[in-house]
């Protein structure tokens, strides 16, 4: 089968369109015929060597695909030959076949294309998975999201707004902030010209953020934690700013607020199994009555992997950027 490959680490320019064994349905597991694959910052990071994958996972890049099951292994129900679905991965997504456990996968949603499908299952599973399952964003509360225009970014703003919380985001140009403006977002700070703890103090009488979604990691570590509201949860899901940073744990203590970092790729397939049933009971409604939707950037071939990384690094694009077989 055609995969995306990386002989050697390094550039766009790294990734190799080539044949691969195709893989086979293990117990347990279903093998999907990929129609799409979306792309994510942690491929760039595979692409360059930091990021392999989990023991097990396929070697190919793509942490989420769609597309229509060609196989079932041993031991699996609810599932037929034939069905559209979209499924969480710990790689293999770009490629035209990959092999996933059954409790990865997802129907696609009434009403959403088969191709923009392969844009839900990585930003759906860590939003909530990390905003409302581990820091429990509630109504009336407000949830501050950095890189809002981001797939993750998308994704968060609407179901935040979905189920009553207030957002603000920050993003680097006026044009992102208007999307997300339009998505529901009411805080809006250009993070190149203003500083989002003052903003975020100004408009909400001094409250702060009661959930944060960081990418950054050690760069905003300690204006996030000045940021946050008495009791409120930063959650850390990307070192973009690095790794290492200064904690005031006086701080943090007197606001008897929380610093909680996750991953979603490496953890145990029950997990992700348990994180993707919640997304289809509380997610996949919102996305059907049209409520929440992909946002999808654009769309290019799997020969041209390297361009898409392109336009992932160069951070112009707004929502989720999506492989096609």
């Amino acid at each position: 089968m055609r995969a995306v490959t990386v002989p050697s680490p390094g550039g766009p320019e790294a990734l190799v369109v080539a044949d691969v064994p195709t893989p086979t349905a293990g117990p347990g597991e279903v093998l999907i015929d990929v129609v799409a694959a979306g792309v994510n910052r942690a491929d760039v990071l595979q692409r360059m060597g930091f990021y392999p994958p989990p023991p097990g996972a396929p070697a190919y890049l793509g942490l989420e695909c769609s597309g229509r099951i060609a196989a079932l292994g041993a031991g699996v129900t609810g599932w037929r030959v034939g069905d559209e679905v979209c499924a969480l991965l710990a790689g293999g997504g770009y490629a035209a076949q990959v092999a996933v456990p059954a409790g990865s996968v997802l129907p696609v949603p009434a009403g959403v294309d088969l191709v923009d499908a392969a844009a839900l299952p990585e930003v759906a599973c860590t939003v909530w998975s990390n905003v409302f399952l581990t820091a429990a964003l509630q109504p009336g509360q407000t949830l501050l999201v950095h890189g809002g225009s981001s797939g993750i970014g998308t994704m968060a703003i609407q179901l935040a707004r979905a189920l009553g919380a207030r957002v603000a985001v920050t993003a680097g140009t006026a044009d992102k902030l208007e999307v997300c403006r339009a998505l529901g977002a009411e805080i809006l700070v250009n993070y190149r010209e203003q500083d989002f703890v003052e903003v975020l103090r100004e408009q909400t009488d001094g409250h702060g953020a009661d959930v944060i979604l960081d990418n950054m990691g050690a760069k905003y570590l300690a204006r996030n934690v000045t940021a946050l509201a008495d009791y409120g949860r930063l959650v850390v899901i990307g070192l973009q700013g690095g790794v290492k940073g200064e904690l005031d744990l006086g701080l943090l203590l007197r606001k008897k607020a929380a610093v909680i970092a996750t991953s979603l790729r490496s953890r145990p397939d029950a997990e992700k199994a348990a994180i993707v049933a919640a997304v289809r009971e509380h997610v996949w409604p919102l996305v059907e009555a049209g409520t929440v939707r992909p946002i999808v950037h654009g769309r290019w071939p799997l020969e041209d992997a390297a361009e898409a990384h392109r336009v992932l690094e160069a951070s112009t694009h707004v929502g989720k950027l999506l492989l096609t077989l």
